[in-house]
């Protein structure tokens, strides 16, 4: 019973920040709107305002058109002391946008945490301690270490400040370029950070891989970013016509024959077609490019024949022999 009271608790902790910051900034607000923003029940939310009551913080309560939940007059909360840009660090946290650990964002998401800590009921601080303990977040892929994106900082308070930038940056054909920049916004995909600016040279919005900016320095120059502009239609539109552009230029099929369905051996793989002779199964699978293919094919042998195209057919072929000259080699010395 005790785990099932704590683990309640440790549910409800985020709907209690979530109360209190919308108290402090909105004034009062009838139940059923705090429900919906919060996206649980009525019944919920008015247990959760008698949690904070009983904790001392004076709320109150009254019926009518005009009516609502709200801080008693003349009070506030801890919450006030958050600064503008610690509340931007929450939000952004919230969002899937971590700060990192020694950054000025990791030192204004760790402050902010404390001061909200310090607003909740005493029963949620060691809830909150025990969950810093027993939950971390690491993005860090197994394989490949995280690309470091020195910048990042730099870009933030660009984004958010709106000051232009002069960046150098490098291409992926290693090409540098000196760039003038309006940052109209971050994008995070996948743990990789890509900057949406205004271009002065080309004279449009571009996207860039922020890992890739090998120097980046803020300017006194402001900018407004215009009006119509929209960050989530823009990125909308980029990742479409970068998904059409790739699988226009990654695109190299390769047929494989089998005579089991072996759907362990296909796990990975972009199946684009099915098929059989009569003796075996023929799947047909996009493996992007030609070295990507020669990479992923021998695994394959074991179960498989490659069938085409003749160039990866060939490679096939003269690691074969290859193989099988190093190892009849080794059995006979």
């Amino acid at each position: 019973m005790t785990n099932h009271k704590n683990w309640g608790r440790r549910m409800r902790l985020h709907r209690l920040i979530a109360i209190l910051l919308l108290l402090e900034s909105r004034g009062r607000m009838k139940a059923k709107d705090l429900a919906e923003a919060l996206e649980t029940s009525v019944r919920s939310i008015y247990r959760d305002v008698d949690v904070l009551a009983e904790s001392g913080i004076p709320l109150v309560s009254a019926t009518g058109p005009n009516g609502g939940i709200a801080l008693m007059e003349g009070y506030t909360v801890n919450l006030r002391r958050l600064q503008g840009d610690e509340v931007v660090q929450l939000f952004l946290t919230g969002m899937g946008m971590p700060a990192g650990g020694s950054g000025e964002t990791s030192l204004l998401l760790k402050s902010a945490l404390l001061k909200l800590e310090a607003s909740l009921p005493a029963p949620y601080h060691e809830d909150i301690r025990t969950a810093q303990r027993r939950f971390l977040f690491d993005a860090t892929p197994w394989w490949s270490g995280q690309a470091a994106v020195p910048y990042l900082e730099i870009l933030r308070t660009a984004v958010w400040r709106g000051r232009k930038i002069t960046a150098d940056y490098l291409k992926v054909n290693g090409e540098k370029s000196l760039r003038k920049l309006q940052p109209y916004g971050l994008i995070v995909k996948q743990g990789e950070w890509y900057l949406a600016a205004y271009c002065e040279r080309a004279g449009e919005v571009r996207t860039f891989k922020c890992e890739r900016f090998t120097a980046v320095t803020l300017l006194d120059e402001t900018y407004a970013i215009p009006e119509q502009f929209s960050l989530q239609h823009y990125w909308q539109h980029a990742e479409q016509a970068f998904v059409q552009t790739s699988r226009a230029r990654e695109f190299y099929p390769v047929v494989i024959r089998t005579r089991v369905k072996h759907e362990q051996m296909l796990q990975g793989l972009e199946v684009m077609n099915t098929g059989s002779d009569g003796d075996a199964w023929l799947f047909t699978v996009n493996m992007y490019d030609y070295s990507s293919a020669c990479a992923r094919v021998l695994p394959l042998l074991v179960h498989a024949e490659i069938v085409g195209p003749p160039e990866l057919r060939e490679y096939v072929s003269n690691q074969v022999r290859m193989w099988d000259k190093m190892y009849n080699h080794s059995k006979a010395t």
